[in-house]
């Protein structure tokens, strides 16, 4: 168990329960596996890790700090691949761990410095967004407003990874409006040949 803690950082110093435990345990064992394809595996450790129902399925959504996001785009197509041979039967996705910072009221002034529009609510649903759809890229976005006030967005999604994407949709779907409280359909576009 003690090698197993320094995969996982929580903050002020929370025990990890026992899905982190075996998410930090699979990523331990997939770097002793093979060292030398791995190395960058080393260097990276999460915050958190939350299993999502998915209709009659699973996922599990592992959190990871944002200044070591590059590094795990490296490797994240091959270590999803491996942690959901480990997870049978439940799709897995990384999200970086972002900070929603309050916003400022008339006249009172919370920080010494202006509120970076990285920190606000719709920079980081729009950031989330991007890392549960990685690797695929989002080639166009609408809102539409319901009858009753509500709003359902549509996410275009790149149909050249139509294929390797399709079966997830759903769970993308299911762990946004987990994370954030918003509904979200993806679709591909179909291209037109001229």
């Amino acid at each position: 168990m003690a090698d197993v803690r320094h995969k996982i950082h929580k903050e002020n110093g929370a025990e990890p329960d026992i899905l982190e435990e075996a998410v930090a345990h699979a990523m331990i064992e997939l770097e002793e596996s093979s060292a030398e394809s791995w190395e960058d595996l080393r260097e990276i450790f999460i915050t958190g890790a939350k299993e999502i129902d998915v209709g009659s399925k699973k996922a599990v959504v592992v959190f990871v700090p944002f200044r070591l996001l590059q590094k795990v785009h490296k490797i994240q197509s091959r270590l999803v691949r491996e942690l959901e041979k480990k997870f049978s039967g439940k799709h897995v996705i990384v999200v970086a761990s972002r900070r929603i910072m309050r916003r400022e009221r008339a006249g009172k002034r919370l920080l010494a410095q202006k509120r970076p529009r990285n920190r606000t609510l719709t920079s980081v649903h729009q950031a989330t967004l991007e890392d549960i759809v990685y690797p695929t890229e989002i080639v166009g976005q609408r809102t539409r407003f319901k009858m009753d006030g509500g709003r359902l967005y549509k996410v275009h999604l790149d149909p050249k990874e139509k294929q390797n994407v399709e079966h997830k949709t759903e769970t993308f779907q299911s762990v946004y409006k987990k994370l954030t409280g918003k509904d979200v359909v993806f679709e591909f576009p179909v291209l037109s040949a001229e």
